[in-house]
């Protein structure tokens, strides 16, 4: 880093020099205008861009050697997460028509991502969704609503033996996927461009935050579907009417975890956060029991209800996981909390 010292001039100017080499990479010249940039950690950003128009990235894929259609997929959705603008699908020849499902089911999956022009040989995808109009917060809110009814939709076909429902949690997934996506797209493009963070009103950092936290509720979302896709597998007439009771328990405590950790998440609560932790014990606890009576049932039946116990269990930890992260943030960015002055 180098180091320069700020110059005081006029009676009432604070006057700093920029770096020569800068100034000649730049090719900047006297009285041209520079644009500073203040950002929420009190860094100031210089730049020779001023204008407000978005970074524009393109990037294109020739299909001719890829054959298989999710190899396909995860090329798009790397291009999507890592902040791309432009995609183009080009093939020498005709495309095949695998592509163009591909291409159908990623508009599907992604939020903003629209085909603006098509042929025989190509198509171009454009992203329609200003990233600032999305404010993070918004989206955790969102996905956890539509998590935690999952999870409780997932239970209550357990015990009612709704397929159907069963089947719409699983669908359910794809939304909160989507909105992860999103989250790891914005976070790719505050990372590369700093205007951003100052537009979405929030420091890189707590962006970050907001990932880890989407990423630990995508899991429990994950945890979800599964007890959904094993619902469908019991046979209750044959189990023992203890193991459902202490499931159906076991899921409201996981639940609980899951409320408290979002709540404290935006209440910024240190106290709360570690108190929800030290509550997953029960859950843990309530699961060994579950566990010990399910291996006294026939071995399909033990096998299923082993997965959803372990599902359930596996969404509480992850749940309590929000709530180390909101500790571990807090204390990084407010020491004052933790009952001490800061020191300087």
């Amino acid at each position: 880093m180098e180091i320069r010292r700020v110059q005081f001039t006029g009676g009432s100017s604070y006057v700093l020099t920029l770096p020569k080499e800068w100034v000649d990479a730049q090719k900047i010249k006297k009285n041209d205008p520079l644009g500073i940039e203040i950002q929420t950690d009190g860094t100031l950003i210089v730049t020779k861009t001023i204008e407000r128009e978005p970074l524009q990235r393109k990037l294109e894929f020739d299909v001719d050697g890829i054959t298989e259609p999710a190899y396909l997929f995860r090329l798009l959705i790397g291009a999507y997460i890592s902040g791309i603008t432009s995609i183009v699908i080009t093939s020498k020849e005709r495309l095949q028509p695998f592509v163009r499902v591909v291409v159908r089911d990623f508009t599907q999956m992604t939020i903003g991502q629209e085909v603006i022009e098509e042929d025989d040989s190509a198509i171009t995808l454009k992203d329609l969704l200003n990233p600032s109009e999305m404010p993070f917060a918004n989206t955790i809110k969102r996905m956890f609503v539509i998590v935690k009814a999952m999870h409780e939709d997932a239970i209550t076909a357990i015990r009612t033996g709704n397929q159907a429902l069963a089947a719409d949690v699983t669908a359910r997934d794809n939304d909160v996927d989507r909105l992860h996506w999103l989250i790891a797209r914005q976070i790719h493009m505050i990372l590369s461009n700093t205007t951003l963070s100052k537009k979405m009103n929030v420091s890189p950092r707590m962006a970050v935050h907001y990932y880890i936290i989407s990423r630990i509720i995508e899991r429990i979302g994950d945890h979800a579907e599964r007890i959904a896709q094993n619902a469908g597998a019991i046979r209750k007439k044959d189990i023992d009417p203890a193991i459902i009771t202490k499931i159906l328990k076991a899921s409201e405590l996981s639940v609980g975890i899951f409320d408290r950790s979002i709540v404290s998440f935006f209440n910024n609560d240190l106290k709360k956060s570690d108190k929800n932790i030290e509550s997953v014990k029960v859950l843990e606890a309530l699961c060994g029991e579950i566990n010990n009576l399910v291996i006294q049932q026939e071995t399909s039946d033990a096998i299923v209800l082993g997965y959803i116990t372990e599902s359930v269990r596996r969404a509480g930890e992850y749940a309590a996981d929000i709530s180390e992260n909101v500790i571990n943030y807090l204390v990084g960015e407010e020491p004052t909390l933790l009952g001490k002055p800061a020191r300087k």
